[in-house]
């Protein structure tokens, strides 16, 4: 098992190393995020910005017009915090800024909602030019930084403090705005982000491997033709996410089935509240994101009635 955010600082020095334009940055939180390894390897090529978030997008905005791939490094909620400096010197510039936001969820446990990252999405989500990528372990997370280098433009990676049991190996391949079918069933199609994709195959598993299961690590692009197939042949959609249930992977996979006129059953697992402080466990079994959470969330759902 392995937290997305080691994950994150082991495949930074290695992209360092493959490629010279590589460039850090930081809010005085490396050795939380994990880029501290890089500025270990190349400290040359690091820059400590101390608290001043701010100043630090608009430094990496800089970098990128003159030909470097900065990554910006923070908290998911400190970091998109400063909204303005990303919508006006990032996203409006196309500048090729990765964002890279640590500690996302009610997962992170007893640091409470303040450094939560729980409307991270839905703020980026609104910005054009921006993808938006969540993945479930280690192999996802080092094939989407690669892919973050190798395509051009701003993108936000959003990673977990806690470690998560792997779902990849080498075999797989990710692809920005394509959705990976984890297990095809039947009735109920679960789509999970990020640690949330642990809980749907889980909950799965516990109400007897029946339902479909799907990992939705790109949450911009999201993948409009397995949604749309989901809806054809299923007769509930179930998303989950440890984000708001406003403006994440809920509300993406809404807008695509409204566009479409699908009448599909949608309900949505995430927060409807601010987060609260205790161990990640007690956090996660409280607001029903765990695998029990979900299965008893899942239950109701199905007990509804239709007509």
């Amino acid at each position: 098992m392995k937290a997305t955010r080691d994950s994150f600082g082991e495949e930074v020095v290695k992209l360092g190393e493959q490629n010279p334009n590589v460039v850090v940055l930081d809010a005085d939180l490396s050795k939380s995020t994990k880029s501290i390894k890089f500025a270990q390897k190349f400290p040359d090529r690091f820059f400590q910005m101390g608290i001043a978030e701010s100043n630090m997008i608009g430094t990496a905005a800089g970098l990128a017009l003159s030909g470097k791939i900065p990554f910006a490094c923070s908290f998911g909620a400190f970091l998109t915090g400063r909204y303005d400096q990303i919508r006006m010197a990032v996203s409006y510039n196309r500048a090729n800024v990765k964002l890279v936001g640590t500690h996302a969820g009610v997962a992170i446990g007893e640091d409470g909602h303040s450094q939560m990252g729980l409307e991270d999405v839905a703020v980026l989500r609104s910005l054009p030019n921006m993808n938006i990528y969540q993945p479930a372990d280690d192999e996802e997370t080092n094939q989407i930084l690669r892919s973050m280098v190798e395509q051009a433009g701003p993108a936000y990676i959003r990673l977990t403090r806690q470690k998560l049991p792997k779902v990849y190996d080498s075999n797989y391949r990710f692809v920005p705005g394509k959705w990976n079918l984890h297990t095809k069933g039947s009735r109920v199609a679960l789509i999970g982000t990020g640690h949330l994709l642990h809980s749907c195959l889980e909950a799965n598993a516990v109400l007897g491997g029946k339902f479909s299961v799907v990992n939705a690590a790109s949450l911009k692009p999201v993948d409009t033709d397995l949604i749309l197939s989901l809806a054809s042949s299923h007769e509930l959609i179930v998303t989950a996410e440890d984000h708001y249930i406003t403006g994440g992977l809920g509300s993406a996979v809404a807008e695509v089935l409204a566009e479409a006129g699908s009448r599909t059953r949608l309900r949505r697992i995430g927060l409807r509240t601010f987060g609260e402080s205790g161990s990640p466990e007690d956090v996660l079994k409280h607001f029903q994101l765990d695998g029990p959470g979900v299965v008893t969330q899942l239950e109701k759902f199905l007990a509804e009635k239709t007509n």
